[in-house]
């Protein structure tokens, strides 16, 4: 069990390992070793996560979610299996903790009666300014 809020816990086996050839640096090693790893959860089909939390997921990870709603994680940062391993678990806690938290909830404030002075002022004297721009006649 990934313990990922005091509410989640995540099942080790609600997601799957795939290691692959990674890119990149590695020597000799990045043609023959598969050190890359390919995490794949199933958002819509995990028990751990409530509605709310798959909704929100989904929504922070559009683009790592396929059509079927798995969530692909592809860790090639480090040279070796685990430590690609550990990174791409840490990342799918993480993304899974940003979806735990609800956002915050917008309070609309009134305009304050100084702003609404200010800018009427405002709009007064550029007016004012603009009327005295008018074409000069011989009265005048």
């Amino acid at each position: 069990m990934i313990r990922i809020t005091p509410q989640i816990d995540l099942d080790e086996r609600e997601f799957r390992e795939r290691f692959i050839r990674a890119t990149g640096p590695g020597g000799q090693n990045v043609n023959k070793l598969a050190t890359a790893v390919q995490l794949r959860f199933d958002v819509s089909a995990s028990a751990s996560l409530s509605d709310d939390v798959k909704a929100r997921l989904r929504v922070l990870a559009r683009r790592r979610i396929n059509r079927r709603g798995v969530l692909v994680i592809e860790a090639r940062r480090y040279r070796t299996r685990e430590r690609n391993r550990r990174d791409a678990i840490e990342r799918l806690v993480r993304m899974i903790r940003r979806a735990a938290t609800p956002p915050k909830r917008r309070h609309p404030t009134a305009v304050p009666r100084t702003s609404k002075l200010r800018r009427m002022e405002t709009k007064q004297r550029r007016a004012g300014l603009k009327r005295t721009r008018g074409l000069v006649t011989r009265e005048d």
